[in-house]
């Protein structure tokens, strides 16, 4: 009753309830429970909480556990410090805290966008059984069962993938000092093999030139129409291509220089321009060049086009998804250039911005071949201009 009552005044006043607990009440009208007691020949505080969160029965239990504390040579704010930081510390140490930090860590790096989502979307699989958990306690056995969960939806690539970044994770967590082992090292060889299934393309000249026939007589909007005739010119990776913007050309000199955050392989790379390409880059940019994308969405020009508009594209044209696809122009330029034999294979890979498995002959092929792929870049626009004419002769 005397709490209930009690009213707020000009300056902080204390009820007393005994044994070193008291109610302060603030002018502000706030009621706070706190504890004063000695330890060390020194006279400490302890604040309990607030009333009415805080009732008095509860008041009571607390000082009676503070009293206890004391009697076994404890600082009872000392203790409750301790247990603040094992709860900070608990939250911290979560599977979803430290997957967030690595994420993050990776971001700072300049892991590009569409791979950072991709990782988030591997990790939030394991989320809803696994976020909260301490990662410390996580075990080769409750991952297979996550895991075998994806899987058992027939997505034996996704599951595959998904164990390579948890184990990511586990090893932060190993570095930061938050964890001892990374489990999912046992789980090697647990999983099912994914069918490996290349994406389509086609590799005989005389396909090939039916397809670029096909692609010569696309009617879609500009933007599209300039991507999908650059390319089989240029066979980059199709993000490369549909997120390229303006200043990364340079028309004159003919290069266009790729940023190393939309790499896969987190490197630089340059693009010789053959004439043809050149041709299509100049008319194009009339109509989007005061745009910051290359090739911009319809109606959106600060986006560029989708991630399904080449495939679609395709699609219209009558090349089904197990026939063409966008990546596959790169694995037709391989096999045509290789099949030609008049280029050197490093030169063929290094257009292609592969990286060299083989660490000892990775060293011995930083070079560029700048001047080889230039001239290998404009012999590939003549050739796909021959083919066009040539084949449609062919029976």
């Amino acid at each position: 009753m005397a709490i209930r009552s009690a009213k707020p005044i000009a300056k902080p006043f204390k009820l007393a309830d005994g044994g070193g607990l008291y109610l302060l009440v603030s002018p502000t009208g706030s009621r706070l429970w706190r504890l004063k007691y000695r330890i060390g020949g020194r006279e400490k505080v302890l604040a309990i909480g607030a009333y009415p969160d805080i009732p008095l029965a509860k008041a009571r239990e607390r000082r009676t556990e503070a009293r206890r504390q004391l009697a076994e040579g404890l600082d009872p704010s000392a203790v409750k410090k301790e247990a603040r930081q094992k709860v900070k510390a608990a939250v911290a140490n979560t599977f979803r805290s430290i997957a967030e930090e690595h994420v993050a860590k990776l971001e700072r790096e300049g892991l590009a966008d569409i791979t950072l989502n991709k990782r988030r979307w591997l990790l939030g699989f394991a989320y809803p059984v696994l976020g909260e958990r301490d990662v410390a306690t996580i075990t080769a056995k409750e991952l297979l069962e996550v895991l075998r969960a994806v899987e058992e939806t027939g997505r034996h690539e996704t599951a595959r993938r998904m164990r390579a970044a948890l184990g990511a994770v586990f090893r932060y967590a190993i570095a930061t000092a938050r964890a001892e082992n990374d489990p999912t090292f046992a789980l090697r060889d647990a999983l099912t093999t994914p069918k490996v299934t290349h994406r389509a393309a086609v590799t005989t000249p005389k396909e090939f030139g039916a397809l670029l026939r096909a692609i010569d007589g696309y009617t879609g909007q500009p933007a599209s129409t300039a991507a999908l005739r650059l390319m089989p010119l240029l066979f980059p990776r199709p993000g490369e291509l549909r997120l390229a913007t303006w200043p990364e050309f340079d028309l004159d000199k003919g290069i266009w220089s790729i940023p190393p955050e939309r790499m896969k392989m987190r490197r630089p790379h340059r693009v010789p321009l053959p004439p043809q390409a050149l041709a299509i880059l100049r008319d194009l940019h009339r109509l989007t060049g005061n745009q910051p994308f290359v090739f911009p969405a319809i109606g959106a020009g600060h986006r560029p086009i989708s991630e399904n508009t080449l495939n679609g594209a395709l699609r219209r044209l009558g090349f089904t998804c197990d026939v063409a696809t966008a990546h596959g122009f790169r694995a037709t330029a391989s096999t045509l250039l290789n099949e030609s034999g008049l280029w050197n294979p490093d030169a063929i890979e290094r257009q292609l911005a592969h990286a060299e498995r083989n660490e000892v002959r990775r060293a011995y092929t930083r070079g560029e071949h700048w001047d080889e792929r230039t001239r290998m870049m404009n012999w590939w626009a003549d050739y796909l201009d021959q083919i066009k004419k040539t084949t449609k002769k062919e029976p």
